[in-house]
């Protein structure tokens, strides 16, 4: 499997406090790094993380909500001071127009490197030989998308019965490992006959902001890391549902019911100066659970 590293930026929610900035997180994997939301201050926090934003590749935003978007055009003023040239693509929900028509409206600062907007529902984003990135529409009070990033990992190729079934040591082994059929002595090999089940690969998924829905659980099907928003403890379930978010304990049965190995609460509200009971609610239900601070790292 390819080594992944998520960095946490951001794990607020709506609100800055003294030890959580506005949303944003990092996702370095198959050579690129990524940024999910983009919440006032991102800028600084990657310095700190000692993350380039001259290299993220691509940005996903999960909503327009200012806690999500208001780092965004200093972010890429900032890119375009220090010389940007390569192509940045940002994706988001119904609406982008609006603020990609913001950005480049803000201010008298000029932004002359090439960035593609890109307005999403819920479909497969990117694919690729090595990953493949998926939106969905969850439900928030404004539309709002929660994305997974996908291994693709080929099956393994069983030597020995290609050796068995006539073929060469050599390039019809690539070819036969890359989907394509041979011709060995006027017989054709397919694919199939020489590779084994499917396998999986790590899996990736940010709900972004959301009620508990059955959307979410079939989307975050078998992730190796869940990150979800737990904007509340159980207690003021009330709070959550009227602002559209999930408790600590939503999330954890999201995780739960969606078979994912992992979970990671995010998009804390600074309401609770302890965060034990978040954690302890969330526990209960889904034992491999963490937590997210500023600034912590996992890597799988």
């Amino acid at each position: 499997m390819i080594n992944v590293e998520i960095i946490f930026l951001g794990t607020s929610s709506a609100v800055h406090s003294y030890t959580r900035n506005h949303p944003a997180i990092v996702l370095k994997a198959f050579g690129e790094t990524m940024l999910f939301d983009c919440g006032e201050g991102t800028q600084r926090q990657l310095i700190f993380a000692k993350v380039s934003p001259m290299k993220i590749s691509k940005i996903f935003i999960s909503h327009y909500h200012g806690d999500h978007i208001l780092g965004l055009p200093g972010l890429l003023q900032s890119m375009n001071f220090r010389g940007r040239e390569t192509k940045l693509t940002i994706y988001g929900p119904k609406g982008l127009d609006k603020l990609e028509n913001a950005i480049f409206n803000l201010g008298y600062s000029k932004i002359e490197f090439p960035i593609e907007f890109v307005e999403i529902g819920s479909e497969i984003v990117e694919k690729t030989e090595e990953y493949i990135i998926k939106s969905q529409e969850v439900n928030h009070n404004v539309p709002a998308l929660a994305y997974s990033v996908e291994e693709l990992k080929k099956p393994r190729f069983l030597r020995e019965k290609a050796i068995e079934l006539g073929v060469p040591v050599g390039p019809d082994f690539g070819r036969l490992h890359n989907g394509e059929e041979v011709e060995i002595d006027g017989k054709i090999i397919k694919p199939e006959q020489v590779l084994g089940p499917p396998r999986k690969g790590h899996k990736i998924t940010y709900s972004g902001d959301t009620t508990p829905c059955d959307e979410m659980v079939e989307f975050a099907r078998d992730s190796t890391i869940l990150i979800h928003e737990s904007t509340y403890i159980r207690e003021d379930k009330d709070k959550a549902e009227e602002n559209f978010h999930s408790t600590s304990s939503d999330a954890a049965t999201i995780a739960k019911k969606s078979d994912s190995k992992q979970l990671l609460l995010t998009h804390i509200s600074t309401r609770y100066t302890d965060t034990t009971q978040l954690l302890d609610e969330a526990k209960e239900i889904f034992e491999n659970t963490k937590l997210a601070k500023d600034f912590m790292r996992i890597e799988t």
